[in-house]
């Protein structure tokens, strides 16, 4: 009898896994894993805060957890320095504990 050419998958072969978690398992293998969520931070900032703050403030870098923010004015510093525990629980919920331990407002 001819075959048909197609091949019987083998029960040894296990699915692909999926982009993401292949990409999240080789960012952890290379040791950059942390910086990408930091990264993220960075990218997601007004997401992670709401328009109308992102519009008067603006992450610049994270050095040793701690987010240093550019803020516009004044009296917006004093509002987002109240409301650093909230912003710093937006940044856990969506990138994990630890990224950002602190933030700085300037």
């Amino acid at each position: 009898m001819a075959r048909s050419g197609r091949r019987e998958r083998s029960s040894r072969h296990t699915a692909p896994a999926p982009l993401g978690a292949a990409i999240g398992d080789l960012a952890k293998n290379l040791g950059i894993a942390g910086t990408l969520r930091q990264y993220d931070v960075l990218t997601r900032w007004p997401e992670l805060v709401g328009e109308q703050v992102a519009k008067v403030s603006s992450p610049q870098r994270i050095d040793r957890g701690v987010l240093f923010v550019s803020v516009t004015t004044a009296p917006w510093r004093a509002e987002l320095t109240l409301r650093r525990r909230e912003i710093l629980e937006r940044i856990a919920r969506a990138v994990g504990r630890g990224v950002v331990t602190d933030i700085r407002f300037r």
